[in-house]
């Protein structure tokens, strides 16, 4: 690769360095995009003036062009800035909006559908006036919100954060259909309906997972599985991402070289094809930023011109930021330039190393997905805490099925006026839907299926370096044994990489031994009380006599799985649900099956009786807990204090919380208040008897609706605080913490000392923590 090929990243990144800064500081946009057109036209005649004795005409207009593309990225931002105020000045009330719809509709884990729209008018109901400001809107399911339609919806609106592209989100009580999707929109929105309603026919799993693979309508695809695609590395599969693009331009690209159809031919198919496909998934932003970095690694790929292909990614990332800035912020954008640079400049290298091992067809195969997840890795570190480790193999085991799930199943879309037909094609593009759907289940199950870092910049730092290391490794200039070839400083350099893998390696594979066979290796033995850290969200685990009873499951089943791993817990005899947010129940399937009990509070929606159906089916004695109920844990004893039966002062969710006491067997007093706020905490000081703790968990992760009375009544030695590092919510609260230490309460906080254990040893009572608070 020569300096020359990449002379147009600068432009992509000053672009995308300026969209980025006015998109995160709207504030900054119009004085940035003046001082870069001051600056441009300044150096332009200078240019002009004296060339020769300034500058030398190449850099002097390469800084105008770059100028010139930063000022134009502000400009866009300062424009659209009006009409996004006025919109994001009617958060926290009820607003009216029509508009019309520009982006495919997916399932939230609230359950709503979700899509954006672009406002014609906004305002109180029945005065709404004139806007043009993008907002996302939360409707309940139903059919014929598809892309074109225009609605009217009446909701509670929220402004958005910084470099968010919408300005507003619309949680919609009320939403009607003002004209349903028409032209090539409306026909496009009948064939995938069809198309959706036909897989569906099919039996799982495969069936919700063919429309996302086919023309990316995820509505079908299951919570469940698609936390699976995500853990396995699978989940740019299950919607319209590159990998589907791509899919369709090599796919034409090859058909129509079977057919004899020369180069230029084939390239002109290929992108009239790419662009029909667009419409038919839906021609939103994400969309679009897709097709064209897939179209541009895909083509500049098949044409053999890697090297072009590295400059018309740059001006192609430059030119859709130019359009939409917003997309500057967003992880997907990121995302997709990167595995579309991976896929131009870092796969052939790749293949080469791969290729001194194996086949040369094997090693092209395997050099794609390991150049996508080199690249993508580091960004993926910024924004989530998973890093898949079994991304590549289950790519590889999904690669041969996800094209042929991609294509026939568009021709089965494509086929609905034909039902007999289509029919056909459905059935015979669910089968290696269904492959895809099985890896995904299985890879994402296996031990050390992902890794846990906490989402950041030194995060992506560590990330990158393993990336680069690896690469370092796998490309080498020169073959075995012929290191002059590749120079002194190149040999140091693969050394120096070796070792850091080496030691990379090392310490992974001591993770993984303390986390497995050697799990409880640092575990005291006499604790009787345990708080995990498993995030915002609470789990906490009181034992006795080698029984266990496990209070809430956190947010999500990973974290909870390590906590019980590291204690050496494989039952759980008593399960404890005090409510249903997902912060206490999200972890549940990392205990489906080894639970003897469940106590659990009131269940009034849908979702929240079928978890405890669920629970029951899996062999659980469920019940509901009510005040009044008493037990035995081993040689301890617990007592149910709240909720009250037939109360009708506190519904149920936070208020309703299931608070329990535990006593005696080796478990020091302990009481568990759940989510409650400060009112139901002072019902409940009147009407239980509960004296002084050892162990109080504090309720709600220690917000500041707390009643001071009823913990200046209990008296504890230790304030147990479930919290995450990273919550928008400023848990916990300083007044709380001031609260619990005027009681002369010792604060244990999971998101700075993480694991907490406590026991009674000598009459004393004795805390381990994971971490030294700082």
């Amino acid at each position: 690769m020569k300096a020359r090929d990449l002379r147009l990243l600068p432009l992509a990144l000053v672009v995308w360095g300026t969209a980025l800064l006015c998109v995160l500081i709207p504030e900054a946009a119009w004085w940035c995009a003046a001082a870069c057109g001051l600056v441009a036209s300044l150096v332009l005649m200078l240019l002009v003036r004296c060339p020769r004795t300034w500058v030398s005409r190449l850099t002097g207009g390469l800084a105008v062009v770059l100028l010139a593309g930063a000022s134009a990225a502000a400009l866009t931002v300062g424009f659209a800035l009006p009409a996004r105020e006025e919109a994001m000045s009617w958060d926290g009330r009820v607003v009216e909006a029509t508009g019309e719809i520009t982006s495919s509709a997916s399932v939230g884990r609230d359950g709503r559908l979700w899509f954006e729209a672009s406002t014609s008018t906004l305002g109180p109901p029945g005065r709404a006036s004139d806007s043009s400001a993008p907002v996302r809107i939360g409707v309940d399911p139903g059919d014929g919100f598809d892309l074109g339609a225009r609605i009217r919806v009446i909701g509670e609106a929220a402004a958005t954060d910084a470099g968010e592209r919408s300005a507003l989100v619309v949680f919609a009580n009320d939403a009607e259909f003002v004209e349903p999707a028409s032209g090539v929109f409306g026909v496009a929105a009948a064939l995938k309906h069809a198309f959706v309603e036909r897989s569906l026919r099919l039996p799982e799993p495969g069936a919700g997972l063919l429309p996302g693979l086919a023309v990316g309508d995820t509505r079908a695809v299951s919570i469940e599985l698609n936390d699976d695609m995500r853990t396995s590395g699978l989940s740019h599969l299950t919607a319209v991402s590159g990998a589907n693009c791509a899919i369709v331009v090599g796919g034409i690209f090859w058909i129509a070289a079977l057919c004899g159809a020369g180069r230029m031919l084939r390239v002109v198919l290929a992108v009239v094809g790419l662009a029909g496909f667009v419409v038919l998934v839906t021609p939103e932003p994400s969309v679009i930023r897709a097709a064209v970095m897939a179209a541009v690694g895909m083509l500049t790929l098949l044409l053999g011109k890697p090297s072009a292909g590295a400059g018309m990614l740059s001006l192609c990332a430059a030119g859709i930021l130019l359009v939409d800035p917003w997309l500057a912020a967003t992880p997907g954008f990121a995302l997709s330039v990167a595995a579309s640079g991976a896929l131009i400049l870092l796969a052939p290298p790749l293949a080469r190393g791969f290729g001194r091992i194996m086949p040369g067809p094997v090693a092209l195969a395997l050099a794609v997905p390991f150049a996508a997840q080199l690249a993508c890795g580091p960004i993926i570190a910024l924004f989530a805490e998973q890093q898949s480790l079994i991304g590549i193999a289950a790519n590889i085991i999904a690669a041969p099925a996800a094209p042929i799930a991609t294509v026939v199943g568009l021709l089965a879309c494509l086929a609905a006026p034909l039902p007999g037909l289509a029919d056909l094609l459905a059935s015979s593009a669910w089968l290696p839907a269904a492959w895809i759907a099985a890896t995904a289940t299985t890879t994402a199950r296996l031990p050390g299926a992902q890794l846990l870092l906490p989402a950041g910049i030194g995060s992506a730092l560590l990330v990158g370096l393993v990336s680069v290391c690896i690469a370092v490794v796998v490309i080498r200039s020169g073959r075995p044994g012929t290191g002059a070839a590749i120079g002194r400083g190149g040999l140091i350099v693969q050394r120096a990489a070796a070792a850091v893998l080496i030691v990379v390696l090392s310490l992974a594979g001591a993770r993984v031994l303390l986390d497995g066979p050697l799990a409880t290796a640092t575990t005291p033995e006499g604790w009787a009380i345990a708080a995990c850290d498993v995030g915002q969200g609470d789990a906490l685990l009181v034992r006795s006599a080698a029984r266990v009873a496990l209070i809430d499951t956190g947010p999500a089943p990973e974290p909870l799985a390590a906590c019980l791993r590291s204690l050496g817990i494989g039952h759980i005899d008593l399960l404890v649900l005090t409510h249903y947010d997902l912060d206490h129940v999200g972890g549940v399937a990392a205990v489906q099956g080894r639970v003897g009990a469940v106590l659990h509070g009131p269940a009034l929606e849908e979702d929240e009786r079928r978890l405890l159906a669920d629970l029951a089916a899996s062999g659980a004695q469920v019940d509901e807990a009510w005040a009044g109920q008493r037990g035995d844990l081993g040689d301890a004893a617990w007592r149910v204090l709240w909720p009250v039966r037939g109360s009708a002062a506190f519904p149920a969710g936070n208020d309703a919380s299931v608070v329990m006491e535990f006593d005696g067997g080796g478990v020091p007093r302990s009481l568990y208040l759940g989510d409650l706020s400060a009112a139901p905490q002072r019902m409940l000081l009147r009407t239980a008897r509960l004296g002084h703790y050892d162990v109080v968990k504090v309720a709600h992760h220690g917000s500041a609706d707390q009643h001071a009375g009823l913990y200046e009544a209990v008296q504890a030695r230790v304030a147990l605080f479930s919290v995450g590092a990273d919550n928008d919510y400023g848990h916990p609260r300083i007044e709380t913490l001031d609260l619990l230490s005027a009681t002369g309460a010792q604060a244990l906080r999971t998101d700075r000392q993480g694991r907490s254990l406590l026991g009674t040893g000598d009459s004393e009572l004795q805390v381990w923590t994971e971490k030294v608070a700082p």
